[in-house]
């Protein structure tokens, strides 16, 4: 099995990012000094990936421009001696090759992949959302690379949620467990009540699909009576005939970028682990917690001086 491309769904609204995002697509927020898209790009070309399919809407021009060749930018750098601050960027551009499609209306993530339908042939195929960034030794997109290849089949990332989360993520209907992170889905069930969820294992955003799915989004979109055409729809309907599924329990350090608040704890977490930022943010994060201690002890003081 060869996989070679890499669908990336970018055409979002960002309505947690409001009015930030009015202006600047989600997928550019910043990490450190990269976009988060970059994280998803890098995970992608890291594996050997050739061809990046990134899914967009009108407003999202400044994906198209962070991945291009600036001229000017280059020549700008050269003369100062400061080339290295591209090299990253320069590196993905050399290694993969872009294709973007638009999105005209926001339709569910199954419709931004069934708009790829006409760069994806009979293959299996790479899925990275960028809301979701995931570090390990080994990157969670060449986790999943492996199963597949041993599998032969479609496998999708999951992850033990807290089960009074279940209700925010697609958790997976076990049919069969073949190792401790490995298992066989019977189903897909979209955003359960804790109490009804199959299990405490939720779908985050990687996968590696077979191209039936896209006969899939077909049926459902034929026969469906939602207007979105859902992925989790597709892929339980290629249960359904017969396709084989498996989850792999990834390992690493996952961030929900889907919200202001995962965005901040990403940033502090990347700026930990940085080389130069490190001891910085750690000595202010000592310093502020003294701060706050000291605070509330003065708070306190003040407080109990009316009961004296």
């Amino acid at each position: 099995m060869e996989i070679t491309k890499v669908l990336i769904p970018a055409a979002g609204i960002g309505n947690r990012f409001l009015p930030y995002t009015k202006a600047v697509p989600q997928e550019m927020l910043p990490l450190l000094n990269y976009p988060a898209i970059h994280y998803a790009v890098d995970e992608a070309t890291s594996c050997a990936i050739s061809n990046i399919i990134c899914i967009t809407n009108k407003e999202k021009s400044a994906i198209a421009h962070y991945f291009d060749e600036n001229n000017d930018l280059d020549a700008l750098l050269k003369e100062k001696n400061q080339e290295s601050l591209l090299v990253d960027v320069q590196k993905i551009m050399r290694t993969a090759e872009f294709t973007y499609i638009r999105q005209s209306e926001p339709l569910g993530l199954g419709h931004a992949i069934w708009l790829a339908r006409n760069t994806i042939y009979k293959e299996y195929f790479g899925l990275i959302l960028p809301d979701d960034l995931i570090f390990d030794k080994q990157p969670a997109f060449s986790q999943l690379l492996r199963i597949a290849k041993q599998e032969k089949a479609t496998v999708i990332a999951v992850q033990e949620i807290p089960i009074e989360q279940s209700s925010s993520y697609g958790m997976i209907a076990i049919k069969k467990q073949l190792s401790p992170s490995l298992f066989q889905v019977s189903q897909i069930i979209d955003k359960p009540n804790p109490i009804h969820s199959p299990s405490n294992l939720g779908v985050i955003g990687r996968y590696i699909i077979s191209h039936k799915i896209f006969t899939s989004l077909e049926e459902i979109n034929r026969y469906g009576d939602n207007k979105e055409l859902s992925l989790n729809d597709a892929i339980n309907n290629m249960i359904q005939n017969n396709e084989k599924v498996f989850a792999y329990k990834i390992q690493g350090t996952r961030y929900d970028l889907s919200t202001p608040l995962g965005w901040l704890k990403a940033n502090i977490g990347l700026a930990l682990q940085h080389p130069h930022y490190s001891p910085h943010i750690r000595r202010f994060i000592a310093e502020f917690d003294l701060a706050s201690h000291f605070f509330t002890d003065q708070l306190t003081v003040k407080n109990n001086k009316h009961f004296l």
